[in-house]
């Protein structure tokens, strides 16, 4: 299946270290080639780039890599195909607008008989089962709140919306509106929480390291949620199925 990549910090970041390591899976070092995209949130605005071609070979993924966008939150996606060819409207992550702010969503796993009824502005572009659940997931959003609610209002009502899909089968998804980061997780996703004193990390998909500790201030917090950890020297902690947990300014909240 597919994985995913989520940051979200206190600060303006960048996300290079940990996508180098994240891409090489797309087609190097794992088998996951059907395609890939990554959404960087700047203040209302959103950097949204997506590509059919294999992340460890896509001249997109090489730009991404050297240009250092700087985000309080990103989500990073990188597709095996299990529903809907292999297409750029088929690459998650997926973008959406309500109340006036862009919403991104990116999801890992296989939803059989998900085709719950749709209407408004919520449509799917491509033919995944991903789509569909954001459609869904967004549509029911827009019921439940008049206005953008605050971060615990909005995890009370996605922990009452996601069992209704994932009784349809795996469904790891990560979910941002450039406040604050959702990760639920049905079988794998695990987080590290990077924080004063920072220390040296070694990715263990391609040779490289860095020393946070020459890239930071003493007040910076930095959270990273992936599917299956990036580093061989940081303590990673494992979701427990059918948790979703929320991280805001850079820790848990």
């Amino acid at each position: 299946m597919c994985q995913l990549l989520g940051m979200n910090c206190n600060v303006p970041t960048d996300v290079m270290f940990s996508f180098t390591g994240f891409a090489e899976r797309g087609g190097r070092t794992d088998h996951h080639a059907d395609g890939w995209g990554i959404a960087f949130f700047e203040g209302a605005g959103l950097r949204h780039f997506v590509d059919h071609q294999p992340a460890c070979e896509s001249p997109v993924a090489e730009l991404i890599r050297r240009y250092p966008v700087k985000s309080r939150n990103v989500i990073a996606h990188i597709r095996k195909a299990t529903q809907g060819e292999v297409s750029l409207e088929n690459c998650h992550p997926f973008v959406r607008e309500l109340w006036g702010r862009y919403w991104v969503f990116a999801h890992n796993g296989d939803l059989k008989d998900f085709h719950p009824r749709l209407h408004g502005s919520f449509k799917p572009v491509g033919t995944t089962d991903s789509e569909r659940a954001f459609c869904w997931l967004m549509q029911e959003l827009s019921k439940s709140h008049a206005g953008v609610p605050s971060a615990e209002e909005l995890t009370l009502t996605l922990r009452e919306l996601t069992p209704q899909i994932s009784r349809h089968g795996t469904f790891n998804f990560m979910l941002s509106n450039g406040q604050a980061l959702w990760a639920h997780a049905s079988t794998s996703l695990h987080y590290v929480l990077r924080k004063h004193p920072f220390a040296h990390a070694a990715l263990s998909d391609e040779d490289l390291s860095i020393d946070f500790s020459q890239h930071t201030s003493p007040d910076d917090r930095v959270a990273v949620v992936v599917t299956a950890p990036l580093t061989t020297n940081e303590a990673w902690t494992a979701f427990a199925p059918g948790e979703l947990k929320v991280f805001v300014d850079g820790q848990l909240a």
